[in-house]
């Protein structure tokens, strides 16, 4: 599903660091859940969808449109769960910066909620 959107260049690309507190839970709902995994987060008008390679958010309100994308992310040199994971953050809306932290911490309770569903917690 991403992969339609890679002619749509972002505005901004900046070097993140992700937490190993939101990086963690998506790798392991990725393991347990299966990829892509996608996910609804209405309150923010936001849709994700999650592999491996890349957590895209796109908008729920605009024909789902690209809003923001954390890609190539890199464990190399990870000495531990507890260390972030560098990445590239991609900024595909004016506003999406805007989006970041409230994206990763809604993300963060749609996984609890999947995960106990699931029975796979």
């Amino acid at each position: 599903m991403t992969d339609r959107f890679r002619d749509i260049p972002p505005l901004r690309t900046l070097p993140y660091m992700m937490p190993a507190a939101h990086y963690n839970p998506v790798k392991l709902a990725l393991l347990r859940l299966g990829s892509p995994l996608e996910l609804e987060l209405p309150k923010l008008g936001l849709a994700l969808v999650l592999d491996r390679r890349s957590w895209l958010g796109l908008s729920l309100w605009q024909e789902l449109l690209p809003m923001i994308e954390w890609t190539r992310f890199d464990t190399r040199g990870r000495r531990g769960l507890d260390q972030p994971v560098a990445c590239e953050l991609r900024f595909y809306h004016v506003h999406a910066g805007l989006l970041m932290r409230p994206a990763l911490e809604a993300l963060d309770e749609a996984l609890r909620e999947r995960l106990a569903v699931s029975g796979r917690a």
